[in-house]
């Protein structure tokens, strides 16, 4: 048996495997997280133990190995299994491999920490500066969350190597990965929204509505296929959307608005949380959402919503990574 006396850590597991007449010791290293940054500590730690436990195999184990870390394992000739049905393990006579079983731990601490209203302020603010050297001071303050919740959200982002470090501060390096996972985590349902119906055409009620919140004083922003039509004008809509926050009731008397609970052609959101106005631009004098903020929301429209999503993503928001 290797010498227990090195001031090296231990694996967390050290057995013995007898495969035909031979036998293999095994270290296997367990980690509650199965994101890439674990997955590079753990094939350095396998290394440092190379001196130990010569020609021993190597097994990452984790409740999910991602993609990106199974591909960073393969590299290094080291094994992994995880809780979800996902293996890979190569050596002698062995070869065992079963992939694209689904996370089953999808609602993990993390994901939920890093979808959170609070969390999803430093995502859009990453988002939109996406060749920009951050310190966490600046994040914080441009995302409107304490230093606490910018910390957390780049702990997250630095387990998926979606981060790196440089002189002038932390960068996204991975936004296409962090976009992709944000949308198949995202829900617009979340905001409450209200039906309308008005005679005026969709375009005269925008622009009313924009005035309307001006004089009365609410946040807004023109949003969904309206905000999606000004960005990338692929998709053609035919019902105007926008986030209102403050006094709706006065904006709707004003824009001459009719609730209705079928053919509507307005939609009022209230938004779950204001970080959906962070980015907004201003298009011939009316507010929108911001590029990333809309193709959140149109993505998971019905019809042509992902049609819409896709021309934003390759003619607006892809030119800035």
């Amino acid at each position: 048996m290797p010498d227990s006396n090195s001031s090296l850590p231990r694996p967390d597991w050290i057995g013995r495997l007898r495969v035909g007449d031979e036998e293999r010791l095994i270290l296997i290293e367990a980690q509650t997280n199965g994101q890439p940054r674990r997955a590079r500590e753990a094939a350095n730690a396998f290394l440092r133990w190379d001196s130990i436990y010569p020609n021993a195999v190597h097994v990452f184990a984790a409740p999910y190995v991602s993609p990106d870390a199974a591909e960073i394992l393969g590299h290094e000739n080291i094994g992994y299994v995880d809780l979800s049905g996902n293996c890979r393990l190569t050596f002698d006579r062995v070869y065992i491999r079963t992939e694209g079983r689904p996370n089953q731990f999808a609602q993990r601490r993390d994901l939920r920490s890093l979808y959170s209203p609070k969390a999803e302020r430093v995502l859009r603010a990453l988002l939109s500066e996406p060749r920009r050297g951050w310190k966490i001071k600046e994040l914080a303050r441009a995302a409107s969350v304490s230093l606490g919740q910018a910390s957390n959200v780049k702990k997250l982002l630095e387990d998926r190597e979606w981060l790196e470090p440089g002189k002038d501060g932390f960068r996204l390096v991975q936004p296409d990965r962090l976009l992709g996972e944000w949308s198949e985590n995202y829900n617009y349902r979340r905001n409450k929204s209200t039906d309308y119906y008005s005679m005026d055409a969709v375009p005269q009620i925008e622009a009313k509505l924009a005035a309307a919140c001006d004089e009365v004083g609410c946040g807004y922003a023109i949003a969904g296929l309206s905000a999606a039509w000004r960005l990338a004008p692929y998709v053609r809509y035919q019902r105007a959307m926008a986030y209102v926050v403050g006094e709706a009731n006065e904006v709707v008397e004003r824009v001459g608005l009719k609730p209705v609970t079928s053919g509507p052609n307005v939609t009022l959101l209230t938004p779950y949380d204001e970080g959906v106005f962070v980015g907004g631009q201003v298009v011939e004098g009316i507010r929108i959402t911001s590029p990333v903020q809309t193709y959140l929301d149109v993505r998971g429209f019905r019809g042509r919503g992902e049609e819409a999503a896709e021309a934003i993503l390759r003619e607006v928001i892809k030119p800035t990574w």
